[in-house]
């Protein structure tokens, strides 16, 4: 663990985490003094976590990085209901067998990015074995409760013309829809969650989005009024791209940290994408380099020198965080391959994703076991008008099989080309591709 504890707020102000917190002076002072343990909590709106769910995660790595005791809260009984901040309408309610499939998903992604985080940049900042962060379940402690005893020991702490002041509260009773009653209360079990974390973990600190901020003051407050000691809130800023667009999603959708959804290759795409205008931002939020290096790879932006190369160091950095290096290379290479590098030792998935946008058809593999004439083959595709025209293009060097230049007019594409498990890549000059994919 870090020797010097009390050092990470200034870390993650620097770095543009922190948006507000409470008692500012007194939590520096209990961060100073030594190991704190702290929570955040993840909704099971999907089996996976999304990259806007990062913000959290990487504020939870900071403080176990750090050396503090983070705690990961999966929100069983909250799923349920439906978290109302930031949202201008009511969800719709998922079933408890759904509910329980998103946990597993996202639990086991909480775990394993969290643990990654400590892998990555860690010379002269992390010292020796963390323990194992604790993923629990507020299921697990909400489902024995009656709805009398419930409001009997924990909402008569609560008073309404309070609650309703509350930002998540207030912004949904201006809107026409209005907010149910179980969004409502909503806030009560967030607070008790806070309250009973505080018993049993020793938890001082909640940490979340800026939208929380209304959830976590409610925390604070039921813990003061029913121990009479001292709880901590922290939120981060919600993200937007500096073109005002929502962070984290695409033309396809939401940008997803399961690798099944989002490809590493698709996701290491969104951070090599992003602006000039926005690269630094996230190099501080979403790494673990340093000042310098940051201020260093700021100076290739300013400069007018960076022609994407600030953005791969971005995407490598958060696809190892997120999948693995080993991931993160492979999708170097994979980008690569767009530009001439052979084609190797690629998986279906990730085939698939490098060439989502190359027209494609089917071979038959009983055929390809026999072999079929690439000159054959060009033409078939479309890539070249007839045979003729292929052999003549094969024969002045632009044939391709997976990036490798053959140059033999008699060549036969058998399984031996396959790219992948299925695919076979072909190319014919510098800009026509074709995916062959052996059914």
């Amino acid at each position: 663990m870090a020797a010097e504890t009390g050092d990470v707020l200034g870390e993650l102000e620097w770095r543009g985490f922190v948006h507000q917190r409470t008692h500012e002076q007194e939590l520096d002072a209990a961060l100073a003094e030594g190991s704190l343990t702290l929570y955040c909590g993840f909704d099971p709106t999907a089996d996976s976590l999304h990259v806007g769910s990062l913000v959290p995660i990487m504020g939870l790595a900071h403080f176990r990085r750090a050396g503090h005791s983070p705690v990961a809260l999966v929100g069983g009984a909250t799923g349920m209901i439906g978290d109302p901040s930031g949202k201008s309408d009511e969800r719709n309610l998922l079933d408890a067998a759904q509910i329980a499939l998103n946990l597993e998903g996202i639990g086991a992604q909480l775990r394993r990015v969290l643990d990654q985080a400590l892998e990555l940049h860690t010379d002269g900042v992390v010292e020796g074995e963390a323990a194992e962060i604790p993923i629990v379940n507020n299921g697990d402690w909400m489902s024995p409760w009656t709805f009398i005893d419930f409001l009997r020991d924990v909402g008569k702490h609560f008073r309404v013309n309070q609650m309703i002041k509350k930002d998540s509260v207030s912004a949904r009773m201006e809107n026409e829809a209005g907010i149910s009653y179980t969004e409502f209360s909503y806030m009560l079990i967030q607070a008790y969650d806070f309250l009973h974390l505080n018993r049993t973990h020793g938890c001082s600190l909640q940490i979340g989005g800026s939208d929380q901020w209304g959830n976590i003051t409610a925390g604070t407050d039921l813990i003061r009024r029913t121990e009479g000691s001292q709880a901590f809130g922290l939120t981060f800023p919600l993200l937007a791209t500096s073109s005002g667009e929502k962070f984290g999603k695409t033309a396809a959708g939401a940008v997803w940290l399961d690798a099944d959804r989002t490809s590493p290759y698709a996701f290491y795409q969104y951070w090599r994408n992003c602006d000039d205008a926005d690269v630094v931002r996230f190099l501080k939020m979403f790494t673990f380099l340093t000042q310098d290096e940051i201020a260093a790879l700021e100076e290739e932006v300013s400069s007018g020198s960076n022609r994407g190369q600030v953005q791969s160091r971005l995407a490598w950095e958060v696809t190892a965080l997120v999948h693995g290096v080993a991931e993160a290379d492979k999708a170097v290479r994979a980008a690569r391959m767009l530009f001439g590098e052979a084609i190797t030792d690629l998986s279906d998935r990730d085939l698939r994703s490098v060439f989502a946008d190359v027209p494609s058809s089917e071979v038959e593999r009983v055929r390809l076991s026999e072999g079929v004439s690439l000159v054959d083959l060009l033409a078939e595709t479309g890539m070249q008008g007839s045979k003729g025209k292929a052999k003549r293009l094969v024969s002045q060097g632009g044939g391709y099989v997976n990036n490798v230049r053959v140059e033999d007019v008699d060549y036969v594409v058998t399984l031996e080309d396959l790219a992948s498990e299925s695919f076979i890549v072909l190319r014919a000059g510098r800009k026509i591709w074709h995916v062959l994919e052996v059914v």
